[in-house]
């Protein structure tokens, strides 16, 4: 299978130039029509000679992502279902806000971490995506606004996976789209979720980035989290809160810990308490977030009531938290939903 073209920076695209006896100046006219005029064919480069465009679309593959299925919600949500060259399928979703328009994405297919609450993990983990394959799932999602004369604004690495077991990719997906001759997209405009896996959080904390981090917390103590999330058996709590305090002394860089209620399990009152407790002291943000309803899971969602009273409790401690707008409920709006129904979908005409 040819590389795909999103995989090359631009000092990549410059080195294949030059290794082919070419001006280097060659690769930022290919940079700029794969980002700012977003052509999907090497046909479409006009100003390259015909002789490199034949070469170019003998070594390369420029969107390796085929719609299956594209959703647009009642809020303006729009999710896609692509297709990958090896005919797994990922997530992608835009999502409306009031300061403008973000898009999540994937790094895996599937995923291998277990939360108890999440359809992403529903299968496990078949593989890891390249950084182009992720590069893509934005420039997809871009071309799909450009119709409308909208501009992706932000990104968020909270789609199916976990991004730090994909963290080579991971980052160079982040320079990709950060490239003042790729996407644009400013580093602060950019946040990376992790489940917890904690020599990621030093490494990337390292980095000199300016990226945010997120850390999907879930409970607030060691005994419910395992529970909760498997990953809390290899990476425990306490370690959690430690490599956290040596991000924040680090980068100077507030974390947003995410924190999904489930009713009846993690929403109580003792609980709110008892992350507040936890949190005290870091610069932090709590995103609660009411779980989506998944029909394979047993969770139901935190009463609406509750939700506002676990934020007023840690706001009381002195936390700042934020109760995430719900995007896309009509759409299959959990994480690994809609590849879950394709997945299914897939195994009954198999089976028929």
């Amino acid at each position: 299978m040819n590389a795909f073209a999103y995989d090359l920076t631009h000092e990549d695209w410059k080195a294949w130039m030059h290794k082919h006896d070419l001006p280097e100046w060659r690769g930022t006219q290919v940079m700029e029509w794969l980002y700012q005029k977003r052509a999907t064919s090497f046909d479409e480069m006009t100003n390259l000679p015909k002789v490199l465009r034949s070469r170019l679309a003998e070594s390369f593959v420029i969107q390796p992502l085929n719609a299956i299925t594209t959703q647009v919600s009642r809020d303006g949500t729009v999710k896609f279902l692509f297709a990958l060259p090896d005919q797994h399928a990922i997530e992608t979703v835009i999502m409306r806000h009031d300061y403008g328009i973000s898009v999540c994405v994937t790094t895996q297919v599937g995923c291998r971490i277990g939360c108890t609450f999440c359809a992403s993990t529903l299968g496990g983990l078949k593989r890891n995506l390249q950084a182009g394959e992720i590069v893509a799932q934005v420039v997809a999602a871009q071309q799909y606004l450009d119709q409308e004369g909208e501009r992706v604004r932000s990104v968020v690495v909270m789609g199916s996976g976990e991004p730090f077991e994909n963290y080579e990719a991971t980052l160079q997906f982040v320079r990709l789209i950060n490239d003042a001759k790729g996407l644009n997209i400013g580093q602060r405009h950019i946040t990376v979720s992790t489940s917890g896996v904690i020599p990621e959080i030093y490494r990337f904390a390292d980095e000199g980035l300016q990226v945010r981090l997120a850390v999907s917390l879930h409970a607030p103590n060691t005994e419910l989290r395992s529970k909760l999330m498997p990953i809390n058996r290899r990476f425990p709590l306490p370690d959690l809160m430690e490599a956290c305090r040596y991000y924040l002394q680090k980068t100077g860089r507030r974390i947003t810990f995410e924190y999904a209620l489930i009713g009846g399990v993690n929403d109580r009152d003792e609980h709110a308490h008892e992350l507040a407790e936890l949190l005290q002291g870091l610069d932090c943000l709590v995103n609660l977030i009411p779980v989506n309803y998944v029909p394979e899971r047993n969770y139901v969602r935190t009463p609406r009531k509750q939700v506002f009273a676990f934020q007023r409790i840690l706001e009381s401690h002195g936390i700042s938290a934020t109760i995430r707008r719900e995007h896309g409920s009509d759409i299959a709006a959990a994480c690994g939903q809609l590849r879950a129904k394709h997945l299914e979908k897939l195994e009954n005409t198999t089976t028929s």
